[in-house]
């Protein structure tokens, strides 16, 4: 049986992190989907409004699908993770804006880049974003008041099923509304 794994979230939540972390626990390979598209030359240009990326989806995701053919167990993480197919199960990290903002500062994002972050966490883009491939397989964990040895003793939880995590639950638009 395999176990296929993708972390996805906004940036800041901690994918990278508890990733990491998580992996070397396993002992399962980790993919890291930003060096995998820049390292297989999968960048399309720069977004010239937003200073972003941008990525050829439909080849990282081919990209994917040949490295999980190839593994039984496997933690993929980035951002566009939730954007490629194959995963058994995947886990969006959520985050509170107001905390949030506070991680993108440290990383010394634009205030444009921080105030876009902000709210498509308090929209929940990424995980609204993965119903498209995923339906029923996609998790959602608040990671707000959590640290990383709590996250990744959960996501442990998770891939052994002994814990569920849910979907639709997490609600931030609360800091949208009042943040306008």
């Amino acid at each position: 049986m395999s176990n296929i794994i993708f972390i996805s979230g906004t940036p800041c939540t901690g994918k990278t992190t508890v990733s990491e972390i998580l992996a070397g626990k396993l002992n399962w390979e980790l993919v890291k989907v930003n060096d995998l598209a820049i390292s297989n030359n999968l960048v399309l240009g720069i977004d010239e409004d937003k200073g972003y990326k941008v990525i050829d989806i439909d080849a990282l995701n081919e990209l994917l699908l040949d490295i999980i053919s190839k593994t039984d167990n496997l933690i993929v993480e980035g951002h566009l993770s939730h954007l490629c197919s194959g995963a058994d199960k995947l886990i969006i990290l959520r985050c509170r804006p107001e905390i949030l903002k506070e991680r993108l500062a440290l990383r010394n994002y634009s205030d444009a880049k921080i105030h876009e972050n902000l709210e498509a966490e308090a929209l929940g883009v990424c995980s609204a974003e993965s119903l498209d491939i995923y339906e029923n397989n996609v998790y959602e964990l608040d990671v707000s008041n959590l640290d990383v040895d709590d996250v990744v003793s959960i996501l442990l939880d998770v891939v052994n099923n002994k814990k569920e995590l849910t979907f639709g639950e997490i609600d931030f638009m609360d800091w949208l509304l009042t943040h306008q």
